[in-house]
């Protein structure tokens, strides 16, 4: 599938790639509390603000606390030029940021790689095995950060799945030997999101990239992040939920980009979601509470180009949480892409306050 195909049905108010499922009555939700409001803070990426770097298109910025404190943004298909394609290709790239006052917005430190934004390891794009590596998720375990990435063959065809580690913060980034193939679990084992428990688990809610499949859930070990077969599944089976069960899906629907994340005794669960053209967002006690009765909002809602504003963004994707959040100061980094012109190609900031009651 062509990157343009991807979302170009964003700019016409929906997009579900292959006939999603459709969300159950009692899931559909995306009210918004009458507390509830959201600001754009600042375009992160663009001329001006990145062009140092010789990225002024990019999207995602994935973004974790490193072990030394800062932050890193980890970003997928990247540019030198203002627009989709325009010269130098790398993907995963990455920005540090110093910011303590997310308020203010987030500014760029440096680039993993030195001055220019370099790709964390050396790979040719388009070439026959496969087009591009695009990030999934990134946490922070002890000393080390995991990067979690899917080999695509065109946008949404997914070859396999790896993860990568890093033990100086982001500098540099080694293979750890864990590759997952790309139909495990009916193909719902390919865009993961992930967050580290008190319990020493990582919980890890997984879709495919087609944006056409429900949530898997697993835990793993946390010392065991790179061994699949350390990956205990979530399912229902003889009237009940248990670990070891053959995967269930935990919450139906058409699923892009997901951040799942630990924050301020509860868990967050935010993603676009691309059958309903919007970023919605579910607080949860557990990641095994039950997803259609938990709290659930819309956080950011699709809209059309010339007819934006602080919570309508045309053709809308990712949400990640960005650490320093809390549940009441939700702090997003949000991507656009302008599929007809090649620009915007971008990740802003927005702020969410009032999103938990």
């Amino acid at each position: 599938m062509r990157r343009s195909t991807f979302l170009k049905a964003a700019a016409a108010g929906g997009l579900s790639l292959g006939g999603g499922l459709a969300l159950p009555a009692s899931a559909r939700g995306g009210t918004r509390p009458l507390a509830q409001t959201t600001t754009k803070v600042a375009d992160l990426t663009g001329p001006g603000l990145t062009t140092r770097f010789r990225m002024e298109a990019t999207d995602l910025g994935i973004p974790a606390r490193t072990p030394d404190g800062r932050l890193l943004f980890v970003f997928g298909d990247t540019f030198e030029g203002a627009s989709v394609g325009a010269g130098w290709w790398r993907s995963p790239v990455g920005l540090w940021s110093g910011t303590t006052d997310l308020a203010a917005g987030v500014t760029w430190s440096g680039a993993v790689g030195g001055d220019a934004a370099q790709q964390f390891w050396a790979y040719e794009h388009d070439n026959p095995e496969f087009s591009t590596v695009l990030p999934s998720d990134v946490i922070t375990i002890g000393g080390s950060m995991y990067l979690h990435a899917m080999v695509n063959k065109g946008l949404g065809t997914v070859v396999w799945t790896e993860i990568w580690r890093s033990d100086d913060s982001g500098a540099t980034w080694v293979h750890t030997g864990a590759k997952f193939p790309s139909d495990l679990h009916g193909g719902m084992f390919q865009l993961f999101t992930w967050g580290l428990g008190n319990d020493g688990y990582v919980y890890v809610y997984s879709t495919g990239f087609q944006r056409d499949k429900p949530i898997i859930l697993h835990r793993v070990p946390a010392d065991r992040i790179t061994d699949l077969a350390a990956y205990d599944p979530w399912g229902y089976r003889d009237g009940v939920w248990a670990w070891g069960n053959p995967p269930t899906p935990i919450l139906e629907g058409s699923f892009g980009e997901m951040s799942l994340r630990p924050l301020d005794g509860k868990w967050v669960l935010t993603w676009f979601n691309a059958g309903d053209y919007r970023i919605d967002g579910i607080v949860m006690d557990t990641p095994t509470s039950n997803l259609y009765t938990a709290h659930r909002s819309t956080l950011i809602w699709g809209g059309a180009w010339g007819a934006e504003d602080d919570s309508h963004v045309a053709q809308l994707y990712g949400g990640y949480v960005i650490p320093g959040s809390t549940l009441d100061d939700l702090h997003l980094s949000v991507s656009q892409w302008n599929t007809g012109t090649g620009w915007p190609y971008r990740v802003m900031q927005f702020r969410v306050r009032g999103f938990w009651p």
